[in-house]
């Protein structure tokens, strides 16, 4: 069933690579996630840092109140490896800048609630990700019983 102001796909080709991609547990998902949890971290996988809320973390530190989001480079406008559709490209074009939109105002409201976004282009190596998030995690972790702010 198709959703209402979506535009068909320009081709099956098209169609199936939208329909096969994943909304969680990417290849940059799970190799950061592994180095994280074998240096002995702990998280919360693709959940609202903010109860209420359908904007869902890839990665929740609830402790230390840090959400982390690995951005796709496609669907989050990398500024190093965006691509811009031609086949319907005016639709492209506003549902990408709605997602950088959505992205900003995510971290906004994320801070305004006191937590720490980080976040990750896919294309980043994994291990010097998992060292920035690991960092963000400790500066924030609890210390006698407060989160570090």
């Amino acid at each position: 069933m198709r959703r209402p102001g979506v535009p068909t796909a320009s081709s099956a080709v098209a169609l199936n690579r939208m329909k096969t991609v994943r909304r969680r547990d990417t290849t940059a998902e799970v190799a950061i996630r592994r180095l994280l949890h074998a240096q002995g971290h702990r998280y919360r996988v693709d959940r609202p840092a903010i109860n209420g809320t359908r904007r869902r973390a890839d990665l929740i530190f609830a402790t230390a109140h840090v959400a982390v989001f690995i951005d796709g480079c496609f669907w989050h406008s990398c500024p190093q490896h965006a691509t811009h559709p031609k086949a319907n490209a005016a639709w492209w074009a506003a549902k990408l800048a709605a997602n950088r939109h959505r992205d900003a105002d995510t971290d906004r409201q994320l801070a305004a609630a006191g937590w720490k976004v980080v976040r990750v282009w896919e294309h980043e190596a994994p291990n010097a990700a998992a060292a920035r998030i690991a960092r963000a995690v400790r500066a924030r972790q609890p210390r006698n019983g407060r989160v570090q702010r």
